[in-house]
């Protein structure tokens, strides 16, 4: 056992630590390790159950880690691994050791393989904490790193490491199929065969992007008074409806704001009654029952109201952990965002940065961020002021970064404004002046998609409820072919 003596007081030296004798069994066993590399050579067919489930690095003997190395090579090469060649193998390279070598072949043949599979996998995500102790030690001290890129550095492998420690296995045929009839039953409820990522709220929006694919990050653009909050907040409600979780990061607006505006679409009730508590007994009701199931959902808002990509990364990373069933975040919006602190190259770089990083946090947590964006003001200055892709703000690195950018654009927005500019311009030259133009109570909304990595562009029609603030899908008429039966023929008289 001197090489486990000697690698145990290397090990205390390397990351600092004054371990106690015994302690160091909590981070490695060296008769499991050799139980399993046995088995593998007793029994070769055993190698790609174990090659699943463990890599070189979840060794903590160097010899076993080399041994493990080299019993990949001779499957990729063919060839079997049997004392010899492993020999072989491991002196071509000066890594061989015939006491432990001596040490595996000699372990007592195992019969669970996975109970040690398993044990050599925790003792290595162990030995990762400490090493991760060691690394926060330094790079605080001794480095002197800014905070937010110390967290952001720990919070990346402590995920790391939570995701190295999972092993799947193979599913049973029983839970395939349950799990299987349990989505069959979700999407017939959606009434939505096409249906392959994130449902977005609404069928019209679904059946131009097959939902929110895991991964993407999604921009939302418009310019004030188009409803940018009350589409996501529609998607936010709609998703925690079907049981889901969602992430809400409000940089704009208080959540006891966000929380009326949601219960003003789930109960129907006019948000400016909401806001100056003017309800009948029946809406009373109707918001005690809707309050009770919102407050039972999986609803996460941060309203701190400052924001960097380092406070965002770390804030989803641990909600997410904490509760996986999270299925979209939300940043309400992009440009209130903060960059680096010591960025000098400008806001453009700054939001490049946001943009970039929001991207990766997608792919890494698997799900679609959705981050609302403004519009220059330029676009007013147009006569046709539809939302084009360079009338984002800032939007270089947003376009690239983005996989679905979607412009909300109202008419009747313009229409509103241009009729009081005609009011105001005939009170102040003093003529009367009478308007032909109705407020409707629902107005007709254009979702531009103008961009979709892994779909078609075009145009989804909604309807926007002004008085919820709430947006729907605009119903789809179709022509009804009457067919006139002998009994319903018209006979014209004589």
């Amino acid at each position: 056992m001197k090489n486990s003596r000697t690698l145990t007081a290397s090990f205390g030296t390397i990351f600092n630590y004054e371990i106690k004798s015994g302690a160091m069994e909590n981070i490695y066993n060296l008769n499991i390790e050799r139980a399993v590399l046995s088995a593998i050579i007793f029994d070769p067919e055993t190698y790609e159950e174990v090659a699943s489930m463990l890599s070189s690095k979840d060794f903590y003997l160097p010899f076993h880690a080399y041994l493990f190395n080299v019993m990949h090579e001779l499957t990729k090469e063919e060839k079997p691994i049997v004392e010899e060649f492993l020999e072989s193998k491991l002196k071509s390279i000066g890594k061989f050791d015939e006491s432990a070598m001596m040490d595996i072949l000699s372990a007592n043949p195992i019969t669970n393989t996975k109970a040690y599979i398993l044990e050599i996998k925790a003792k290595s995500a162990k030995r990762s904490l400490v090493k991760l102790a060691s690394e926060i030690k330094k790079i605080t001290i001794e480095d002197d790193l800014p905070n937010e890129e110390i967290m952001d550095l720990v919070e990346k492998k402590l995920y790391e490491i939570t995701q190295e420690a999972i092993s799947d296995d193979f599913r049973t045929s029983v839970e395939v199929t349950e799990a299987m009839m349990i989505e069959i039953e979700r999407l017939k409820a959606l009434g939505n065969s096409r249906l392959i990522g994130t449902d977005t709220g609404f069928y019209n929006l679904n059946e131009k992007t097959s939902g929110f694919g895991k991964g993407d990050l999604v921009i939302i653009a418009a310019r004030p008074s188009m409803g940018k909050t009350a589409l996501v907040l529609n998607m936010a409600q709609k998703a925690i409806d079907r049981g889901e979780g969602v992430a809400f990061f409000s940089l704009e607006m208080p959540a006891e704001q966000l929380m009326m505006r949601l219960l003003s679409v789930k109960t129907g009730i006019a948000l400016q009654s909401l806001r100056v508590g003017d309800l009948t007994e029946d809406e009373w009701k109707n918001l005690a029952q809707a309050t009770d199931e919102v407050s039972k959902s999986k609803l996460f808002i941060d309203d701190g109201g400052y924001a960097t990509i380092h406070h965002v990364r770390s804030k989803l990373r641990k909600i997410k952990a904490q509760h996986p069933e999270i299925t979209m975040a939300v940043i309400d919006y992009l440009q209130l965002m903060s960059g680096e602190s010591n960025r000098a190259e400008g806001r453009q770089q700054e939001i490049s940065d946001i943009s970039r990083g929001l991207k990766q946090l997608a792919r890494e947590l698997g799900i679609p961020i959705i981050a609302l964006s403004q519009l220059n003001r330029s676009l007013e200055s147009r006569d046709n002021k539809r939302p084009m892709l360079s009338d984002l703000r800032e939007s270089g690195a947003i376009e690239q970064d983005a996989d679905i950018i979607l412009f909300v654009y109202r008419h009747d927005v313009y229409l509103e404004r241009m009729e009081k500019e005609k009011e105001m311009k005939a009170k102040n030259d003093g003529t009367p002046y009478v308007s032909n133009y109705k407020r409707k109570a629902e107005e007709e909304t254009e979702l531009i998609i103008g961009k979709q990595r892994n779909g078609p562009t075009g145009t989804v029609e909604l309807m926007f409820q002004k008085h919820l603030t709430r947006f729907v899908d605009k119903p789809k008429y179709e022509l009804v072919e009457e067919v006139y039966t002998k009994e319903t023929e018209f006979i014209p008289p004589v």
